[in-house]
């Protein structure tokens, strides 16, 4: 599915947000400065796709940032339209081709909803950190503006889902990308999730109302 939509895929999630998706991985950039500042640092972004929030690491300081994903024509994409050399990976997210204990901070945008287990993904991820590194999690989530959550649930399954599926109908990709977010855990319910994974100083910010959230986490 992923490697039907590759060729959309940034225009779709631009058009689609109204370029807010930048605003977060912004966001997640600077909440990592105090890593990505350092000279010596390595980062890890997970599920780095096309390689958005890869490129916003890389250019928001001096450390070395690594790209992995499952879809070849993804990061092919993410390979062609950086600016500098980057490293890119392709590996599966729950077995990561990396040692315990070898990034200072790992990332995963937009992708752990897309994990077939959640919880195991949060364990892998904890796994490669470097102890007291940082994860960030950057996801959909629930609005938390009243009455906002049904205008975000109806643009989501009558207009980005018709839309969407309209220019991807081989896979309805977009379908699947609504049904995914319904099914995510909200704030709290990751939080706690991260927290019985092992993870430390668990805390979340809520982005746009909630539509996203950006939980940070420590080893």
């Amino acid at each position: 599915m992923f490697a039907d939509v590759a060729a959309r895929y940034d225009l779709f999630n631009h058009l689609f947000s109204l370029n807010i998706d930048r605003l977060w991985r912004r966001r997640t950039v600077k909440r990592l400065h105090h890593v990505l500042s350092k000279p010596d640092a390595l980062v890890l972004d997970v599920a780095c796709g096309t390689g958005d929030l890869t490129g916003e690491l890389a250019n928001g300081g001096r450390a070395r940032v690594i790209g992995i994903d499952f879809c070849r024509p993804m990061l092919e994409l993410a390979v062609d339209k950086s600016d500098k050399p980057l490293g890119y990976v392709e590996g599966d997210a729950l077995v990561l081709p990396f040692a315990e204990n070898s990034f200072d901070a790992v990332t995963i945008a937009f992708g752990l909803r897309n994990l077939s287990d959640v919880p195991a993904g949060l364990r892998e991820l904890r796994r490669v950190l470097k102890p007291a590194g940082t994860l960030a999690v950057l996801e959909f989530s629930k609005p938390v503006v009243p009455g906002f959550s049904q205008i975000f649930d109806l643009y989501f399954r009558r207009v980005l889902t018709k839309v969407g599926d309209f220019f991807n109908s081989r896979q309805k990709a977009y379908t699947y990308l609504s049904d995914s977010v319904q099914r995510f855990p909200n704030q709290q319910e990751l939080e706690r999730l991260m927290i019985e994974c092992g993870f430390a100083r668990v805390s979340y910010e809520n982005l746009t109302g909630g539509i996203a959230a950006l939980h940070i986490a420590e080893k």
